[in-house]
């Protein structure tokens, strides 16, 4: 489990099947493989359930955000950021992210004579360009910090989440002196991100809601780490799960050149019309299966852990109050009785037809039930905005041997960027 979580997880179900009880020193790990044990855990009895190991202890680093939080404070903090994600505010953001695409595409043109680019590291770029101008209306790209203070707060998440917390945050290991540095960079730029948004009148996007809902804190410090917990956490989860889609897209479509004609042909077709609507994107229906397809094999959330709070039987197996229960997208969607070959990279996967009938548990890239993703439609148009506007006008192949291994952190990335070569289609 300490030198790869995902291995371990692999192993487990190859092994023991689709319910296997792990012995892991003072704790006992029940792992569940199934559909139906999904819909149980996450939906059915979804009060019974919190969540659990790695996430409780990662609150160390992230605080009492959106993605660690339980209960009222959880209910308070969704029904804050909810309608940041409706569906008629979301399309009203097309325009924000065709725009960022087209200047990644621009960037990435600028490569083209100049060898590989980190295509990692500039979909991290283009997610969180967009969360800046469409979530909380500011240009993030003035705080040069931000990328690398994101990366030593999951860098200590994953660290608390490993060791269980036990190791006192004040050691001076080089890991948590990073932390400590990137919190107080965060708190600055939440900070500044407040008092220019407070300079202005109030609009519909992030950090106005939060502005007006920790105003109602009776201690002012409290209301301020409030904001820095519940910003930090939607800007690293939001662009961190795309940003990761995308890199494992751009992988994949280089390993099967006859899915990008067929993205070429389609982006070419659809964004020739002029510019991007929401009407003209549901066109790109190849564009999104390709993306339904990635997420099947690479789901940025990869395990999905929680702690029974009372006794249950799931799948007909008894667990007692307390147990640690672990759900792993990524190998239920690797489930054989569900996916035909599943190793295998097959967009046709997600048409109409071979869609019918399918177990909806059997797929879950954004969870399920009352935690569902809040941000799955906008990362879904970011991504297929992205994806189309590229494959119009670039080919990205990766240098010659390098090796794509996965890299199992908060999300399921790729592991030390993606170096690709970009040649302009004309």
């Amino acid at each position: 489990m300490v030198r790869s979580r995902l291995d371990a997880m692999v192993w487990a179900v190859d092994k023991y099947g689709d319910a296997v009880r792990l012995p892991l020193g003072p704790k006992t790990l029940y792992f569940f493989n199934h559909p139906d044990h999904a819909k149980h855990v996450l939906a059915d009895n979804a009060d019974n359930y919190t969540k659990g190991l790695g996430m409780i202890h990662a609150k160390r680093a992230l605080g009492d955000g959106l993605l660690t939080s339980e209960g009222e404070v959880w209910r308070r903090q969704r029904k804050t950021i909810q309608p940041v994600f409706q569906a008629k505010r979301i399309a009203a953001q097309l325009g924000v992210i065709s725009d960022e695409a087209e200047r990644l595409v621009a960037r990435l043109r600028s490569h083209s004579s100049a060898g590989p680019v980190d295509v990692r590291e500039e979909m991290t770029e283009f997610t969180l360009n967009v969360l800046g101008r469409a979530l909380i209306d500011a240009d993030l790209g003035e705080f040069d910090s931000l990328g690398e203070s994101f990366e030593a707060v999951q860098n200590q998440a994953m660290f608390d989440a490993i060791t269980l917390g036990r190791v006192p945050l004040w050691l001076p290991l080089p890991l948590q002196t990073g932390f400590r540095r990137a919190r107080q960079d965060l708190q600055r730029i939440v900070d500044k991100l407040a008092a220019d948004r407070g300079s202005r009148p109030a609009g519909d996007d992030v950090v106005s809601r939060l502005i007006s809902s920790v105003s109602r804190e009776p201690d002012q410090r409290a209301g301020r780490a409030r904001m820095r917990d519940e910003l930090v956490t939607l800007l690293l989860a939001g662009h961190e799960t795309t940003a990761s889609t995308l890199s494992w897209t751009f992988h994949l479509v280089d390993e099967h050149p006859d899915v990008w004609e067929r993205l070429h042909a389609e982006a070419v077709a659809v964004l020739g019309q002029g510019p991007l609507s929401v009407e003209s994107l549901h066109q790109l229906t190849y564009t999104t299966q390709v993306l339904q397809e990635v997420l099947r094999l690479y789901p940025p959330v990869w395990l999905l852990p929680r702690i029974a709070r009372a006794a249950d039987e799931i799948g007909g197996y008894p667990i007692g109050a307390g147990a640690d229960v672990l759900l792993c997208p990524y190998l239920l969607h690797r489930h054989p009785a569900f996916w035909p070959a599943p190793a295998r990279f097959d967009p046709e996967r997600f048409t109409p037809a071979a869609s019918a009938g399918r177990n909806r548990y059997s797929y879950i890239p954004f969870g399920a039930g009352p935690r569902f993703c809040v941000g799955n439609s906008l990362g879904m148009m970011e991504a297929t905005v992205v994806l189309a506007t590229i494959a119009r006008d670039l080919y990205l192949t990766k240098a010659p041997g390098y090796q794509v291994t996965g890299e199992a952190m908060l999300t399921l990335r790729i592991r030390g960027g993606l170096p690709m070569t970009v040649r302009p289609v004309s």
